[in-house]
């Protein structure tokens, strides 16, 4: 496996104003990622389109709001249509006509999310007990987990599913996305410290096993653009485990890094600089979902290059745009009457052209425009906001622009700082 097409541009330089960060320095940095279909300016957000579709927004749409990527997930296409025909079309990019680059990623999390219940958190509640068999309350139990791999049974109709770190690697190759992931196990907060060591023990035997596969499929299938494999690092919030697990998949031919895992929001910025200090300064690092503004900016501080995350998406259908002020509900009565644009200093295709009357109303009504026009704005926010920050550590004011942004965007504390629906 050769070297991934991955440089680093600049790096943040550390100031007084870093005072109060989450280490010892700065790891914010800019940097470039050069796919077949494209390169990506790092730090980057992707949006996710789970089933090779932003909900409600057309590709074309993605496309000029400023989107340089999108991410699909691999077990939501392999259960449907199905790997076999997304290979047959041409890939995912093709298949949704999207020219630009494309993630998947393994479907492990889905496996485990949806199989003990929790669907997309995975649970954080601490002052429950620890137990090495979690399911939700009320949950039938979807997903059984061995040394080999895990069965399934498929939410839509029941059936039952086998995924190995193989099978994996085949159907992420099939649905030919840019960058792929290993398959891991995701465990939850609510796992018991020894069955985290066991669990991490199994994800880098998968691993291992990932980075064989990928290198066999790429020999068989030599017609295919190349694909970047990126290994995943767990460990929950245990340093000695992150960084055990991050130092074992950095011997790894990867050609990047996931960070994923349950773990607590105040956690965030200190569990990513310990995965960042251990991993190659030479290949990307890109943090599963996360794309709350106060979130973007401390992964970045401590070195994630790129994220994803469904919320921009999903609190858009639930009537929730963001503004510099922070987050609101346009269906409000207040908006009856607001004959202006959701941020009239923003730069996408809905403030450009409609009201918040028009969306409230939208809304009232549940017209699906509703949906297509909330999701253009909040995509393009989050899209724009990373965009900032990325210019804002090249040229050395990263610091005043994050006091700046966060203390306008939380100032009145209506602003969830969590990926709930408000």
């Amino acid at each position: 496996m050769t070297d991934v097409a991955f440089e680093v541009v600049s790096q943040l330089r550390e100031t007084q104003s870093s005072a109060g960060g989450s280490g010892d320095g700065p790891l914010a940095r800019v940097g470039v990622i050069r796919t077949p279909h494209g390169e990506i300016s790092t730090p980057a957000f992707i949006p996710v389109g789970t089933k090779a579709t932003v909900k409600s927004v057309l590709p074309e749409a993605m496309a000029d709001l400023g989107a340089q990527a999108i991410l699909a997930n691999a077990y939501h296409l392999y259960l449907q249509p199905g790997p076999d025909i997304v290979d047959a079309a041409g890939g995912v990019g093709a298949f949704m006509s999207w020219p630009g680059p494309t993630f998947t990623d393994s479907g492990g999390f889905q496996v485990m999310s949806l199989g003990v219940g929790f669907k997309k958190v995975l649970s954080m509640d601490a002052t429950k007990v620890r137990s090495d068999d979690v399911i939700a309350d009320g949950k039938e139990r979807l997903a059984h987990v061995d040394d080999d791999g895990v069965t399934f049974k498929s939410h839509l109709d029941g059936s039952m599913h086998r995924f190995t770190p193989e099978v994996s690697m085949q159907v992420q190759s099939q649905i030919g996305a840019d960058i792929i992931f290993a398959f891991d196990e995701c465990t939850t907060l609510l796992n018991t410290r020894e069955y985290q060591e066991m669990s991490l023990e199994r994800t880098h035997a998968w691993a291992i096993r990932c980075v064989n596969e990928h290198q066999r499929l790429a020999q068989e299938r030599p017609e295919k653009p190349r694909q970047m494999l990126f290994g995943v690092v767990q460990g929950a919030q245990y340093e000695d485990l992150r960084r055990r697990a991050a130092r074992g998949l950095a011997e790894l031919e990867f050609d990047g890094f996931g960070i994923g895992g349950a773990l607590e929001k105040e956690n965030l910025g200190t569990i990513v600089r310990w995965v960042n200090e251990e991993l190659p300064l030479n290949k990307p690092r890109h943090l599963l979902g996360i794309s709350e503004p106060d979130d973007l900016f401390t992964a970045i501080e401590n070195g994630a290059d790129t994220f994803d995350c469904v919320t921009p998406s999903r609190v858009g259908r639930n009537a929730a745009v963001y503004r510099p002020d922070g987050r609101f509900n346009v269906s409000r009565a207040e908006n009856r009457r607001e004959f202006s644009p959701i941020d009239p200093d923003c730069d996408c295709y809905t403030c450009a052209n409609y009201t918040r009357a028009y969306l409230h109303h939208l809304f009232k009504a549940k017209e699906m425009v509703a949906n297509t026009l909330a999701t253009i704005h909040n995509e393009r926010f989050i899209v724009r906001l990373v965009d900032q920050i990325r210019a804002s550590i090249a040229d050395g004011s990263f610091y005043e622009f994050r006091d700046e942004f966060l203390g306008a965007y939380y100032r009145t504390g209506e602003t969830a700082k969590s990926s709930g629906t408000p």
